[in-house]
């Protein structure tokens, strides 16, 4: 009987993103269902947010060395890309921008298809936003039909993540997304 390696989720500097960049990369076009050539142009953007204040990663390696999910992300604020097109969204509802103070804007989180729904990608979001200094955590995610019904809406719904918006159009890409967010810190992990 062979027993699949260990996984081990840790944390990343920018030299160990950079470092594993082109794995991460393979990651995220696997779990998104993209085309192999939007790495490369997702390269020079990942290794570009390494500078943004609070920048923080997590990894996820089994004990061959393998790369199986990845998570980041970043303190948001005003004149960053993310930031204005969500205030953008919010225009019609003053009343909501106070979710666009004090944010971690959980930028990208990942998890190689082969090893989805084995609680890596709550592995990976806990840690990531443990060390997370914000008042509350944003991300945005593709809209999935009128419900949440994949893997990753129910992870965000299960950890009491809300709308903040729904059916948004960033500039540039004609997917409509869900903008969705939480105060920090998250509830405790229950005990398996």
């Amino acid at each position: 009987m062979t027993t699949a390696p260990a996984r081990h989720i840790v944390e990343w500097g920018p030299s160990d993103l950079a470092a594993r960049v082109d794995d991460a990369l393979a990651v995220y076009v696997a779990a998104m269902g993209y085309p192999p050539s939007t790495a490369r142009h997702r390269r020079t953007l990942w290794l570009d947010h390494v500078r943004r204040p609070g920048w923080r990663a997590v990894g996820c390696v089994d004990d061959a060395g393998r790369l199986l999910g990845v998570a980041y992300g970043y303190t948001g604020a005003p004149g960053q890309w993310w930031f204005e097109e969500v205030s953008r969204g919010l225009r019609p509802r003053p009343q909501e921008r106070f979710w666009l103070e004090d944010y971690f804007e959980l930028t990208e989180l990942h998890v190689h298809p082969d090893t989805q729904g084995g609680g890596l990608g709550e592995g990976l979001l806990r840690t990531l936003l443990a060390g997370a200094t914000a008042r509350r955590v944003l991300l945005s995610t593709p809209e999935n039909g009128d419900g949440p019904t994949n893997r990753a809406w129910l992870l965000y719904r299960r950890l009491g993540f809300a709308d903040v918006l729904r059916h948004h159009r960033f500039t540039g890409d004609a997917r409509p997304f869900a903008v969705l967010g939480r105060d920090l810190p998250l509830p405790p992990a229950p005990p398996r």
